[in-house]
């Protein structure tokens, strides 16, 4: 693969090394999970333009917290949040660069992505990428997207290439090669999607404005 091309490996791997036995979430792989997603989304152009942008403005966000004078509570996130509720509830809510406000961005656009892989991972040949994206972004996404940004993403998912494409872009081989490697990587994305959900709810961040 080129350099800063995409590969399902690299992605695997971080999700892999997300996860603690304390089931503890560690942002360092997650972040560079999230790169490796990025650097997907941006290898299928423009149509995701305007996820993949967010999505790094997010990223950037967390590295910065990661890097800053309180980077040691932002090592997991379990940690994150137990140091960001204990600044009290009105400075996480009026914070719009909060780790917990941020990682809830991601960690919605991340059920999308996951939905997605997993539907390109089990279609038929020959089924239509718009379809299985559009499924998986109104199963997610599209519940927090304003209607316009909603119409434009339907319609830019018209513009996906074919499944093979997808796969291709994976860069870890022929297709079957890829669909047994997302078979492999899905299960940890879930993994740290499931952790990361309970979490929020747990403390009722779910619906951090």
């Amino acid at each position: 693969a080129a350099p800063g091309a995409f590969c399902l490996r690299e992605v695997l791997e971080a999700f892999q090394r997300c996860v603690t036995e304390r089931r503890e979430v560690l942002l360092e792989p997650y972040l560079s999970g999230w790169w490796g997603l990025i650097r997907f989304l941006q290898s299928l152009g423009a149509v995701f333009a305007f996820i993949s942008k967010d999505a790094v403005a997010k990223v950037q966000i967390m590295e910065g917290h990661r890097r800053g004078q309180h980077g040691e509570h932002y090592e997991s996130l379990q940690a994150m949040v137990q140091f960001e509720l204990s600044r009290g509830p009105a400075e996480l809510r009026g914070r719009p660069d909060s780790g917990c406000r941020t990682v809830l961005r991601l960690h919605r656009a991340l059920l999308w992505l996951q939905l997605f892989l997993e539907g390109l991972r089990t279609a038929h040949r020959d089924s239509r990428t718009a379809t299985i994206c559009t499924e998986s972004y109104n199963a997610s996404l599209a519940a927090h997207h304003p209607w316009v940004v909603r119409k434009a993403a339907t319609l830019a998912f018209c513009a996906l290439p074919s499944r093979d494409a997808f796969l291709e872009v994976m860069n870890v081989g022929p297709p079957e090669q890829a669909v047994a490697m997302l078979g492999e990587a899905i299960p940890y994305i879930q993994s740290v999607y499931g952790i990361t959900q309970e979490l929020f709810a747990q403390h009722r961040l779910l619906d951090l404005p």
